[in-house]
């Protein structure tokens, strides 16, 4: 997988936009910006995308932009001269993919059928968008397809929406997902950038659906630690579990049986996905100590601390 594709993977969620009035494009491209989406895929169904995309790109350097709905060579040389990033086809189109392959343009086509998913994989590539994703059996066909197509990758798009988001993006054979519910057409057109701002956030914040994990109390020896772990346990009945390094009390407590991380304890936030939220909070300004991060035998991270403490508190992620 590509480093471009990786980045796409990690934000999870891929904007599908309709740009109507190329006035549009640089204000919508600052809603996303501002909702914690840096990444939008301009699709060419209208005759603005093309200068939308230059628009967007000249506006936010930064921004991964790519075109979608391209269905041949000259929308494809149109939308990189125009400063696309990556390429997004509805179906498999052999000459635009090889096209693509050819000149090193990162390209996502659109695969439906098992001859579609080979003929990917004959061309070497290991990411491509399922569309119409619902409408083609939806999860559990991506359920079933997984058993033969072991290394392919996909970008369900097509009736995804927050309420199926996260079903879809718990496969081990989905990159991320492709919608337009936080930016449909109508927004766009009446410039309703405030509420497509609040809808980017609010998809992200299900996507990673932060919660408490637990407290995490330092203690100086294990027989302090087990006398503060069995005052929680009698008080509310919570079970008492003892860890190699630690202490718990329940699921919410964990007594440290030595000083560790954070100078009155530790804070644990849960989080659909450790590795997404590393690169949604990378955005604002959080740093991570990566000598704490710990990873499963699939690579993906399951732990990992935030550098610095909040009210005398590490703080680390958990999947």
């Amino acid at each position: 997988m590509n480093e471009l594709i990786k980045k796409i993977s990690s934000y999870g969620i891929v904007p599908v936009i309709k740009i109507n009035d190329v006035e549009k494009a640089v204000p919508l491209a600052n809603a996303l910006i501002n909702g914690g989406l840096p990444l939008a895929e301009v699709t060419f169904r209208t005759e603005e995308a093309e200068e939308s995309i230059k628009r967007i790109v000249k506006a936010y350097p930064k921004m991964l932009v790519g075109a979608g709905t391209v269905l041949s060579i000259e929308q494809v040389d149109k939308a990189v001269n125009a400063g696309s990033k990556f390429i997004v086809t509805p179906g498999f189109n052999p000459k635009v993919v090889s096209y693509c392959i050819s000149n090193k343009i990162t390209i996502i086509p659109g695969v439906t059928t098992p001859g579609d998913m080979e003929a990917a994989l004959e061309m070497g590539l290991e990411v491509v968008k399922f569309f119409p994703a619902e409408q083609s059996g939806g999860v559990e066909y991506l359920k079933a397809v997984g058993g033969p197509y072991t290394t392919l990758k996909f970008v369900p798009t097509g009736g995804i929406n927050a309420k199926n988001l996260n079903t879809y993006l718990s496969q081990k054979n989905v990159a991320a997902c492709g919608g337009s519910w936080m930016v449909k057409s109508d927004l766009i057109d009446s410039g309703d950038f405030e509420t497509i701002k609040r809808l980017t956030k609010e998809a992200i914040q299900t996507m990673l659906g932060f919660s408490l994990g637990h407290v995490g109390i330092n203690c100086t020896d294990i027989d302090e630690a087990s006398s503060v772990a069995i005052q929680f346990s009698k008080i509310f009945d919570f079970d008492y579990r003892m860890g190699n390094s630690s202490i718990f009390a329940g699921q919410a407590v964990e007594v440290m049986k030595s000083p560790f991380l954070g100078e009155k304890g530790h804070i644990a936030i849960k989080t659909n996905s450790v590795d997404r939220a590393i690169a949604y909070l990378s955005e604002i300004g959080i740093t991570f100590d990566e000598s704490t991060r710990k990873s499963d035998s699939d690579g993906k991270t399951k732990a990992i601390y935030l550098r610095g403490e909040i009210g005398g508190f590490a703080i680390h992620l958990m999947g």
